[in-house]
């Protein structure tokens, strides 16, 4: 039985208890009282207070009060929806944050989704899009992946991987956690013990311990590196990037490098299309001995059988050392695909901006395992943009096939294919696939 919706009643999420400075912020977006809201907003960080135990902020409380307002394409602007829209907007302009999660574990975006305000939401992912780039800009190479689930909750308590979060225990005594800022208080379930590291970076999973079991590979913190259930997203990544054509040579003559071995799962579909030179970076040293051994064929016969010497080859190493070696033999390629674990979005953007531009034959094909922000639809909107964003600036068009994804067994934490996997990297029904060329 699926669980009731969310209380979003103003009693609720502004209860009697909330402290006046807030309560006065909140209840003014929730009306939708511009004129009364923008004198409060000059002070710095008010537009982001929380209701200490709900974690009402003025940007859900404002999307939240439109529950009841049309959505049909057909009907006049409501003027409620347009004061909300002005609301939201002025609240953006001063700071406030787009992904804050409540006490129901939603941003303002996820809550506009749900309501199914699609202008609201329109203004956070765009929000999200400009917050995104201006971290970039600030931060440099400093990335870190999107605000998500649990995370900020996380970051309260303790203190980025590959975009493969936590849920709330309502069993779990609630805290308070207290910042330097009154105002940003908020209550909530501590995480759950094994929970409560950080997502495993680059250097951290390369000295990990990995098992492969039932379907699935994961690290000795039982963080999924890959699972089986990707395979039709495997397959889907092969066609576009095989099909011969305008931007590919025919069949059989294709040159494909792969970054990322993990199971396996995508080399078999590219060795299944006979290519003329097939490629393979791996810097995990458990898989380098797997893909070895018996239980693997992409061994030394399988480079062994290539048809001519060197075009079958697995280099052992990180792809930042390997790369630069293939680009000063000249290596060339029709198309190439990314998929490591324990990097965040800047590597990959490293990788196409610094990398794909000398090693992709110019009618060639460059695609990612998409899995950017996929813990929640609005990360994985924002996400979508930013990355059209960066690629156009390297040069590169992309084109987005959307498919469905069989989310029997990938409902539930700790569940179906979940179970043994510390936690639920993907939770959306729909996957959009990257085909990435260079521009004209």
């Amino acid at each position: 039985m699926p669980p009731p919706p969310p209380d979003d009643a103003l009693t609720t999420r502004i209860p009697p208890t909330c402290p006046a400075s807030i309560a006065e912020l909140l209840h003014h977006a929730w009306r939708h009282d511009l004129a009364a809201l923008k004198p409060l907003l000059a002070v710095p960080g008010r537009a982001s207070v929380q209701e200490p135990t709900t974690g009402e902020t003025p940007l859900h409380a404002a999307i939240r009060s439109c529950a009841s307002t049309s959505t049909s394409a057909n009907a006049d602007p409501d003027p409620d929806l347009d004061a909300a829209k002005a609301v939201v907007h002025e609240l953006f302009l001063s700071g406030a944050i787009w992904n804050d999660v409540d006490s129901n574990n939603e941003t303002p975006g996820c809550l506009a989704a749900r309501l199914g305000q699609e202008a609201l939401y329109a203004l956070c992912v765009e929000a999200g899009v400009r917050a995104e780039l201006l971290f970039g800009l600030l931060g440099g190479d400093g990335y870190e992946e999107l605000e998500s689930e649990d995370e900020e909750e996380e970051e309260e308590g303790d203190e980025d991987g590959e975009n493969k979060d936590n849920t709330e225990n309502a069993d779990e005594p609630i805290d308070i956690v207290l910042e330097s800022d009154p105002d940003r208080a908020f209550a909530f379930a501590p995480p759950q013990p094994a929970a409560a590291d950080p997502d495993v970076n680059s250097d951290e999973y390369l000295r990990s311990q990995l098992t492969y079991d039932a379907g699935k590979l994961v690290d000795d913190s039982q963080n999924g590196v890959m699972m089986a259930w990707e395979t039709s997203i495997m397959r889907a990544s092969v066609d576009a990037l095989l099909t011969p054509g305008e931007k590919l040579p025919a069949a059989g003559r294709t040159r494909v490098l792969n970054i990322g071995f993990g199971m396996g799962i995508i080399d078999g579909m590219f060795r299944e299309a006979h290519p003329s030179k097939h490629h393979i970076i791996e810097a995990h040293p458990a898989v380098l001995e797997h893909m070895n051994g018996p239980d693997c064929t992409f061994g030394k016969e399988w480079e062994a059988s290539a048809p001519s010497e060197g075009a079958y080859k697995v280099h052992a190493g990180r792809w930042q050392d390997v790369i630069p070696n293939l680009l000063e033999q000249g290596e060339l390629y029709d198309a190439i695909y990314f998929d490591t674990f324990g990097e965040d979005y800047a590597q990959l953007r490293n990788f196409f901006t610094e990398y794909v531009p000398g090693l992709l034959d110019e009618n060639g094909v460059f695609g990612f395992f998409n899995g950017l922000g996929a813990d929640r639809k609005v990360c994985y909107d924002v996400y979508t943009k930013v990355v059209e964003m960066h690629l156009s600036d390297a040069g590169m068009d992309v084109e987005w096939q959307e498919m469905d994804v069989d989310m029997g067994g990938l409902e539930e934490e700790g569940k179906g294919e979940w179970q043994g996997v510390k936690r639920r990297y993907w939770t959306l029904d729909k996957y959009r696939l990257p085909t990435c060329t260079f521009m004209g």
